[in-house]
């Protein structure tokens, strides 16, 4: 169910004084964006990822297909 206006504000501003002092924005991270997003009823693993595994390429191949060249 979709909250209304008012929970929404008053979510913000409970958000707001919680966060209004935080000086480690780095280490806090994903506690930042969880409260966030709770502010309007949504889970942060819903719409967010952090720390997405990056594929990497497999340099043998690349160096192989450079040798022939």
């Amino acid at each position: 169910m979709p909250l209304s206006w008012n929970e929404i504000k008053s979510r913000a501003i409970t958000f707001t004084n919680k966060w209004k002092d935080e000086v480690n924005e780095h280490a806090e991270a994903k506690s930042f964006w969880d409260d966030f997003f709770n502010v309007f009823g949504i889970s942060r693993r819903r719409i967010a990822t952090f720390e997405q595994k990056v594929s990497q390429p497999d340099m043998r191949k690349e160096l192989t297909k450079n040798k022939t060249l």
